[in-house]
C-alpha cells in the first residue's frame, strides 16, 4: 500500500518520524495532529508533514492511512471514534508495544476489517518531536498483528506493504499475544529492570558524578515516559509479571553465587551472560 494521503496521529519520536520519512518518499498529503500544539507546530516547521489537523478526528479526513502514534492508553481511547470517521476504503493501524488490548478494542470498535496492529521495533528513551528523525524507521523490525476478522488478513498485508514500501522497513505478521509473550522479554522486562536499577541507585542518595558510563547506559531506559511505560507494563501485565519472577531467581542465584564466595560458578554465570550479548549482535 502507497497512501496518497496519510494521517499521523502524535509527532513523538515513532510518530514524527514516519510523517516525515513518509513525505520524503513520495507520500503526497501527510497530517500530523499532535495533542502538545507545539509538537505540531514543530513538526510543520522542520517540513515532516504538509498540515496541521485541528483535531485527531478532522486529521484522518480524506486520508488513505491513519496511524495512531500515541500511547497504549490514548490509542484504547481513540479507536471507538477514529474507525467511524475514516474515510471509505481508508485503513488505520498503531505503532503500541502491546498488542492483544488493541487489537480487541479495534473489533469491539468495528473496525476490525480496517485495521491491523503495528509495531516498529525503533523506539528511544527520547520524547517529543525532537527525537524523531527522518530515517529512524528505515531498516527495522515491523510487527503487524491482523485483527483475525474475516477481512483482518488483507487489512494486514496492505499495512506491511506500506511499511515496507514506504519506510523501508521489515514487516514481521505475528498473532497478537505471541507478540505480548515475546515483547515481555525482549522490551517489557529490560525497561522494567533499568527502571528498577534507577530506582534502587536513586535510594542511595548518590550524586550524578558517581556514575560512570556503564551504569549511565544501564539505565538509559529508565528515562523513558513514565505514563507511556504505566500503560505498557499494566497492560501486559500477566507475562511481564512471569518475566520479573524468573529474574528475581536469577539474581537470586547470582547472591548465592557471592554468599558462598564460588569464584567458578560466579565465571560460569557471568560467561553465559557475556556470551548471550554477544551472540545477539551477529
Amino acid at each position: 500500500m502507497v497512501p496518497s494521503s496519510l494521517t499521523v496521529i502524535g509527532l513523538g519520536a515513532i510518530g514524527g518520524s514516519l510523517a516525515w520519512q513518509s513525505l520524503l518518499a513520495g507520500v503526497a498529503r501527510v497530517v500530523g495532529y499532535s495533542p502538545r500544539p507545539a509538537e505540531g507546530i514543530q513538526a510543520l516547521k522542520a517540513g515532516a508533514i504538509t498540515e496541521l489537523g485541528e483535531t485527531a478526528i478532522r486529521a484522518a479526513r480524506g486520508s488513505d492511512l491513519v496511524v495512531l502514534a500515541v500511547p497504549p492508553r490514548a490509542t484504547l481511547d481513540l479507536l471507538g471514534g477514529m474507525s467511524s470517521a475514516l474515510e471509505p476504503g481508508a485503513l488505520l493501524t498503531d505503532v503500541c508495544s502491546v498488542k492483544e488490548p488493541v487489537i480487541r478494542q479495534a473489533v469491539l470498535s468495528g473496525a476490525g476489517d480496517r485495521f491491523a496492529g503495528s509495531h516498529p521495533l525503533a523506539g528511544t528513551h527520547g520524547t517529543g518531536f525532537p527525537s524523531a528523525s527522518p530515517d529512524r524507521l528505515r531498516g527495522c523490525v515491523v510487527y503487524v498483528c491482523a485483527t483475525g476478522t474475516p477481512g483482518g488478513h488483507r487489512a494486514a498485508s496492505m499495512i506491511a506493504g506500506f511499511w515496507e514500501r514506504v519506510v523501508e522497513a521489515a514487516p514481521v505478521l505475528i498473532e497478537a499475544g505471541a507478540h505480548d509473550r515475546q515483547l515481555a522479554w525482549t522490551s517489557h522486562l529490560p525497561q522494567a529492570v533499568a527502571s528498577a536499577l534507577a530506582k534502587v541507585l536513586a535510594d542511595q542518595g548518590l550524586g550524578g558524578v558517581s556514575f560512570g558510563t556503564g551504569a549511565r547506559d544501564t539505565m538509559r531506559l529508565a528515562a523513558s515516559d513514565p505514563d507511556m511505560w504505566a500503560d505498557i507494563l499494566l497492560l501486559n501485565r500477566e507475562p511481564i509479571t512471569q518475566a520479573l519472577e524468573h529474574t528475581r531467581e536469577t539474581l537470586g542465584a547470582l547472591q548465592h553465587l557471592l554468599s558462598n564466595g564460588d569464584r567458578a560458578g560466579l565465571v560460569s554465570y557471568l560467561e553465559l551472560a557475556r556470551s548471550f550479548r554477544r551472540g545477539i549482535e551477529r
